[in-house]
């Protein structure tokens, strides 16, 4: 484990970048927004390769045009549409910062915060950050912990968090992959394979209406490798509305038990991809507002569908949708979650 300056955060709070060895893979963690800035995977004939999009200049991370590269997301990832939402009787006004909805919780989400750091050790780290009550429009006084961890081949995200109020809590990780590297150009030759019957529609805004659709005869079904491409530019009315793919899929089996929801593969490198997660839910996003982004590591232009992402979570909007799994955490209870993303080659 090193630990070098990462610059300093619009706070004054220094940054440090930690970089991680272990299970043949090396990955670099900054500490503000919990980004995960690079993670170097062997292809097939042995060489190392960035799988994940980052910057080089701090000043990215900080600013609003950092597309969320690597940043851990919260109190509640993804969106709430009509920027609110009621809980115990009390209705909860939040930031309208995509339209008039909310998306990862605002301007001070915990992406755009300094994490501090618990533990860490050669293969692992622990950021740990607490959000007071009503920040960001959220009750209760939460403290939240991530820790990565380099084991087995792959990269595991164990999340906590607890809270002394009722509150929503859905974290995640949102992180861009190309399996080619990370400075290789569009995705749209790899492949995508995820595990799911079940998908959520969305309405104007990217927000679920509600309905939980089979994917049966859509575009969305994507139960065999497909290539990225294959689809994404038809003239289908849920890749109209996000420009492509930014959907949730429900993750087959019981939440809370570790379960595969997805793999991605690219032939170029031999390099593919198996995520697990415990969570009910997966967005899978292909980079479709990326083209505005600043340039990543060693200059490169990332742009649209340069990367992809596997976001495990609890469902979008999920405070306005009863027949959605809750992600209300009570009272001193314990939030938990694994999400294992685990590389092999081919």
């Amino acid at each position: 484990m090193r630990r070098t300056s990462f610059g300093i955060a619009p706070g004054g709070e220094p940054v440090y970048q930690y970089t991680l060895a272990g299970g043949g893979l090396e990955c670099q963690v900054i500490t503000f927004g919990g980004a995960l800035r690079a993670l170097r995977v062997p292809d097939r004939e042995g060489k190392m390769v960035d799988v994940v999009l980052g910057f080089d200049d701090p000043e990215h991370y900080f600013g609003p045009r950092n597309k969320s590269l690597g940043l851990l997301i919260g109190r509640y990832c993804n969106h709430i549409g009509g920027a609110g939402f009621d809980l115990n009787g009390v209705h909860y006004p939040l930031a309208a910062n995509d339209g008039p909805n909310n998306l990862h919780s605002g301007p001070l989400g915990f992406h755009r915060q300094p994490w501090r750091v618990e533990a860490a050790g050669e293969d692992f780290l622990t950021l740990s950050l607490t959000s007071p009550d009503g920040q960001s429009g959220f009750p209760g006084t939460l403290t939240a912990r991530v820790t990565y961890r380099l084991e087995g081949g792959g990269l595991t995200l164990s999340y906590w968090a607890r809270s002394d109020r009722d509150t929503l809590c859905s974290l995640t990780n949102h992180a861009y992959f190309n399996l080619a590297g990370h400075d290789s150009g569009p995705v749209l030759d790899q492949q995508i394979q995820i595990f799911s019957d079940f998908f959520t529609p969305t309405g104007p805004g990217s927000i679920p209406t509600g309905e939980i659709a089979p994917v049966e005869g859509t575009p969305m079904d994507l139960r065999r490798p497909t290539e990225i491409g294959a689809h994404i530019g038809e003239d289908h009315p849920q890749l109209r509305i996000g420009r492509g793919y930014d959907h949730n899929w429900v993750v087959p089996g019981p939440p809370g038990t570790l379960r595969p929801a997805a793999r991605a593969y690219s032939p170029r490198t031999g390099i593919s991809l198996e995520v697990l997660t415990t969570q009910p839910g997966v967005q899978f996003y292909t980079a479709n507002y990326l083209g505005d982004s600043p340039p990543g590591k060693g200059g490169a232009p990332y742009g649209q569908r340069w990367g992809f992402c596997l976001e495990t979570q609890a469902f979008p909007d999920s405070p306005h949708h009863p027949n959605f799994p809750s992600a209300v955490l009570r009272a001193e209870e314990e939030y938990r979650h694994t999400t294992i993303f685990r590389f092999r080659t081919e």
